[in-house]
């Protein structure tokens, strides 16, 4: 089948990140994934919630919305006390990805809030804000690192999310409004740099799914994540090094990333 805007089936729309994106912030991004933008802001606070206070550990968290005209109709703005469902049960997948791949203990008595605000949905959102919200924590953590908040990075793996569905009868990768609308099977999946899974999110719109399919639509999202953590790689340029297995062996070494770079060019 011919995709909307041209792609191969097994294609990623294109991806861009943008760092430092805000003036503010410890970290920032803008990821642009096709026509959906979202930005990532990570903002690092000296106290954690009361019940980890005296524990020395830490705790990142997330906050998702979406522009009220981020849509091609207005939608209602979010109170806050009064956010939708949807809206909660993506924030909270977006902090338990992050979590996932940082040792808390090492982040001491510190609360790091990544707020992911879409200002053009166009699909997967909750994907890129994963994605893009990875990039800006690293930049965070270098900042702590930089004014002796910290003294080692606690982030062990990389971190990235895409879409994938079966659209009339033809697995797709990274899917835009208009095909999430027409499949009749949609997962997310977050993945981590060595390729473990984080989550899966998967329902059948239509009709049952077989194992089959769903194991050609797990290959299809692994190629995906595996590719955009490439680019998360290029676009940390050196901070690469920040990212720290928790075997002690890095997944990219910092004498390493010049030829890195010099390669992905």
């Amino acid at each position: 089948m011919e995709r909307i805007d041209g792609r191969k089936w097994d294609q990623l729309r294109e991806v861009r990140i943008t760092r430092n994106f805000t003036k503010y912030a410890e970290g920032s991004v803008l990821i642009e994934t096709g026509n959906t933008k979202v930005i990532c802001t990570a903002s690092v606070e000296e106290k954690v919630p009361g019940w980890l206070r005296g524990q020395d550990q830490g705790w990142i968290t997330a906050e998702y919305s979406m522009l009220p005209r981020s849509t091609h109709v207005r939608s209602p703005r979010e109170a806050r006390g009064k956010i939708s469902g949807r809206t909660m049960e993506i924030q909270r997948l977006i902090g338990r990805a992050l979590r996932s791949v940082v040792d808390l203990n090492k982040l001491g008595e510190h609360t790091i809030i990544l707020d992911c605000d879409v200002i053009q949905a166009d699909g997967g959102t909750r994907t890129a804000s994963i994605t893009g919200a990875f990039v800006a924590l690293v930049d965070a953590i270098k900042w702590m690192i930089d004014n002796d908040k910290l003294t080692e990075s606690p982030i062990n793996n990389f971190l990235a999310a895409t879409s994938v569905g079966i659209v009339d009868g033809q697995p797709l990768l990274d899917l835009c409004y208009e095909e999430d609308c027409n499949a009749h099977v949609d997962l997310n999946i977050v993945m981590s740099g060595d390729g473990k899974i984080i989550e899966i999110q998967g329902t059948g719109e239509e009709a049952p799914f077989t194992r089959d399919e769903l194991n050609q639509l797990y290959e299809l999202g692994e190629k995906g994540i595996m590719e955009l953590i490439e680019y998360q790689k290029a676009v940390l340029g050196e901070l690469t090094y920040l990212i720290r297995p928790k075997d002690g062996d890095n997944l990219v070494h910092k004498d390493d990333v010049e030829t890195f770079l010099i390669e992905g060019e």
